[in-house]
Formats: C-alpha cells, sequence, structure tokens
C-alpha cells in the first residue's frame, strides 16, 4: 500500500505551477522515496514527463527516470519509444531506450540518424549513444559533446553496414597507458599521485567515453616532455609528475576552486599559457607576466603557477591570482607542488 505521505506529494508535484518550488517537491520525492519505492517514483515521473504542466520539466526529468531504471528493464521500453517521437524528449529518450531495450533499439535509432527533419544534434546523439553501447567507433576523433558535431560528421554509411552485417559488437577504444606505480606507489609523490588517480577512478566510473578520455593520469609522450625541458627548467617533483602521471583532461569539481581546477597535463601545458605569458595574436611574450611564473592549472582562468626561480630540494612555491581585475596580484598558495598536489587528492 502507497504511503499517503507519498500520495499527496504527487499530487503536489501534479498541481505545481512554479518551477522553483516544483524543483523541491522533484528533489525531495527523490531524496526520500527512490530507494524505498523506486517504481511508484518512475510511475510519478514518467506520468509528468508524458502530461506534465511545466513543459521544460517533461524533458528535466528524463536524466533521472534514465538513472532509477534499471539495464533491460523492458517494461519501461514503451514509454522510451514515446519520447523519441516527441520532439522535446528525443534527445535523452534515445539513451533511455537504449537501457531498457539494448540491441533491439537500434533499428529505430538508426532511423532517426538517417531522418534529415531531425536536428544534426538529435542525429549525433543517438550515433553517440550507439557508439558507447556498442563499442563501435562511430564517434572517433569528434568532440565527445554531439551536440558540436556537424552533418558531414555523421558516418549513416558506415552504421548501415554495420546494420547489414547484424550489429556486431566493437572491441572499443583503448585505456591510455598509465605508470605502473599508481597501482604500487612508494615515494610521496608516487603515493599522493595514487591517491588522486583513486579519486579520478571513482569520476571516470560516471563516464566510460573511452573516445575522449577524461580525468586520467598517464604516461607523457617524449616529445612533449623534451619540448618543455627545452622551454623551462622545471622542479624535478613536477617535472616527475609530468612524466609519469600527466593529467588528461583532468577537472577537479570543487568548491574550492571557481568553477572547478583544470589540472594541465605534458601534452598542452606549453599552449596553456597562452592568454597568460604569451599572446598567441601578436606572437609575443606579455610583458607583466613574471618570466619565472609557469602556470600549472586554471580555476575558472584564475592561474595556479609554479615558481621556477625559488626551486629547492626538487620543489618550488605555487603562487595564484584572481584574473580580470587589471592586473596581477600574485600571493602564495602552497608552499611546494606536492602540497598542492595533496589538496587536489583529498576528497
Amino acid at each position: 500500500m502507497t504511503d499517503k505521505s507519498l500520495q499527496k506529494l504527487r499530487q503536489q508535484i501534479v498541481d505545481e505551477t512554479d518551477g522553483g518550488k516544483f524543483s523541491k517537491l522533484i528533489e525531495k520525492l527523490l531524496k526520500k522515496y527512490s530507494s524505498t519505492d523506486r517504481e511508484y517514483v518512475l510511475n510519478i515521473l514518467t506520468d509528468y514527463a508524458r502530461s506534465g504542466q511545466i513543459l521544460h520539466w517533461r524533458n528535466f526529468l528524463l536524466t533521472d527516470i534514465i538513472e532509477l531504471v534499471n539495464e533491460d528493464e523492458a517494461n519501461y521500453a514503451d514509454f522510451f519509444e514515446w519520447c523519441i517521437t516527441q520532439p522535446e524528449l528525443t534527445y535523452w529518450g534515445i539513451d533511455g531506450l537504449l537501457k531498457t531495450s539494448g540491441k533491439k533499439s537500434f533499428p529505430a535509432l538508426i532511423e532517426i540518424i538517417k531522418n534529415q527533419s531531425f536536428n544534426t544534434s538529435i542525429r549525433a546523439k543517438a550515433i553517440k549513444s550507439i557508439s558507447l553501447f556498442s563499442k563501435q567507433p562511430f564517434d572517433r576523433e569528434l568532440p565527445k559533446d554531439p551536440g558540436y558535431w556537424k552533418e558531414a560528421d555523421l558516418r549513416i554509411e558506415e552504421i548501415e553496414i554495420w546494420q547489414k552485417n547484424g550489429f556486431q559488437d566493437g572491441g572499443g577504444y583503448p585505456e591510455p597507458k598509465t605508470h605502473i606505480s599508481l597501482e604500487n606507489p612508494k615515494t610521496e609523490l608516487e603515493k599522493i599521485a595514487s591517491k588522486l588517480n583513486k579519486k579520478l577512478e571513482a569520476q571516470r566510473a560516471k563516464n566510460r567515453d573511452l573516445s575522449n578520455p577524461t580525468n586520467w593520469l598517464v604516461i607523457a609522450d617524449e616529445t612533449d616532455i623534451l619540448n618543455i625541458e627545452k622551454k623551462w627548467k622545471l622542479p624535478e617533483n613536477y617535472l616527475l609528475f609530468l612524466k609519469n602521471y600527466s593529467p588528461l583532461n583532468v577537472f577537479i569539481d570543487n568548491k574550492k576552486y571557481f568553477q572547478g581546477l583544470h589540472l594541465y597535463g605534458a601534452s598542452d601545458l606549453i599552449n596553456r599559457q597562452e592568454g597568460y605569458s604569451f599572446n598567441p595574436v601578436t606572437n609575443e611574450s606579455i610583458a607583466d607576466w613574471p618570466k619565472n611564473f609557469v602556470v600549472i592549472a586554471d580555476a575558472g582562468a584564475d592561474p595556479y603557477c609554479i615558481d621556477i626561480n625559488e626551486i629547492t630540494e626538487n620543489d618550488a612555491p605555487i603562487y595564484t591570482s584572481i584574473h580580470g581585475s587589471g592586473e596581477w596580484e600574485f600571493e602564495l598558495y602552497a608552499d611546494n607542488f606536492l602540497t598542492f598536489l595533496k589538496e587536489i587528492a583529498k576528497k
């Protein structure tokens, strides 16, 4: 028998017309009942997605619905089959149909891909989702977000051949190469890097897209390291970090850092100096930038720099400043790189 409080909450959700209040009601529903009354909660959400009066919320709820349904839970397939026929619900409906119907959804999704009446972003989304599910490289060398794809990027002929051959699973993309010490750390640097890697593993588990790997610590390309060594004399701790644990699209989502922290890797360290020490438009150095500061990370464009003039005991201090204030006013952020890295690695 359904909890009376839950029934009351359902009616409140149906009746609410204010978006802010509606959001709080949905948050309450999911937090309080999604684990104990999952199917009833799904019933509330799917009903609202079909006929709710706050139209934009009908789309927003799909991500919660997809999160709650189980793999191959076929009794929700009809709902998602309906979603992909509704222009405002098609985008996320694609993922829901894949999750509940698996390979059986491929023909319907391929029809979307071939249908030029759909926006390119919708057709690209179908290709991206099929690629992830089947481990076929239809998304190779394309932006992670299919919203950035162009019509010429849609590999329709390739997908049609795959369809004729019976929807065979692909081999997927290989994982980036990582250093063995991440699994068996001994030095202080290795232990901190290993801890950071475990933190990033939790992020990677939420997004297994290896066509554009994110949040990895990888072995750097030797050419990148040689170019870095030609440009700067870096402290050994930081240089070794770049060699063995080069950040690959690492983003630390933490309130401590304004808009999160982008930690640079060996492949992009030199280019990331643009706008700080180097003007790519004039191809000249920027006069007011301290020549001894190398930007190794940024938080919403606020730079975090290692001072290569203050190297002691194989390490150097980290300074930061707020951007956009007219002039740089740097202050000491961490006594050395290892301390900075240790802070990043915290949960």
